[in-house]
């Protein structure tokens, strides 16, 4: 007491008011997917480029996995024959991450092309570690591609706003990109408002279509 030490049990940061953290989402558009995948491919035509971090950007993109997810993923992990990894330690637990066919077909040419030399498939300066260093990469690609505020992270996003945007369901989106709460993945809901509004506009068609045969055959 006599140096002001707390007791046990009290909170020093009672009272204090916190800043309110704000979500931050950068969305890409179709153009600029475009040119990061440009950018990717210039980068992997340069001479003496590494091959794993581009390939890592690749996957990340072909998945919405988490960059954590991509850069620990081992060979043994990987069930070809039914498309998924089987992730035993993923941030919300043990995982099944879905391998759509681009991110099959990437995988099957980095065996071809590298080999399975390590357990991992971004292996690392050992045979028994994993590669990590991917941001001095990335900042060189996401600015050959004129996206400077463009995050790893937001590759993510770029997925789950895709699928959503092109009438995917929240349900399923969420499954594939391993949200353990169903408010985490509603935050992209606004993005389908397109897909609704065009089934809206096939059922009212629809509607509309049949109430005209009607009156045409009443007047017939």
């Amino acid at each position: 007491a006599k140096w002001g030490a707390l007791s046990a049990g009290v909170n020093p940061c009672r009272g204090i008011k916190r800043y309110r953290e704000e979500m931050r989402e950068r969305l890409l558009s179709a153009e600029e997917i475009a040119r990061l995948g440009k950018a990717l491919a210039d980068a992997e035509g340069g001479s003496g480029r590494d091959w794993r971090p581009i390939n890592a950007l690749r996957l990340l993109i072909y998945t919405g996995a988490r960059l954590s997810e991509i850069l620990t993923l081992q060979w043994g992990w990987i069930h070809f024959e039914r498309s998924f990894a089987r992730l035993p330690d993923s941030k919300t637990g043990t995982k099944n991450l879905p391998l759509p066919e681009p991110a099959l077909k990437l995988l099957h040419e980095i065996s071809r092309q590298h080999g399975r030399e390590s357990k991992y498939v971004f292996l690392g300066k050992s045979k028994d570690s994993h590669f990590n260093s991917i941001q001095k990469p990335w900042q060189r690609i996401r600015l050959k591609a004129r996206l400077p505020d463009v995050r790893i992270h937001d590759l993510r996003h770029c997925f789950a706003s895709t699928a959503v945007s092109h009438g995917e369901s929240l349900y399923l989106v969420g499954a594939v990109l391993g949200h353990r709460a169903a408010s985490t993945t509603q935050r992209y809901a606004h993005l389908s408002m397109q897909p609704i509004l065009d089934s809206a506009n096939r059922t009212s068609s629809r509607l509309a279509s049949l109430m005209q045969s009607f009156r045409e055959r009443d007047a017939s």
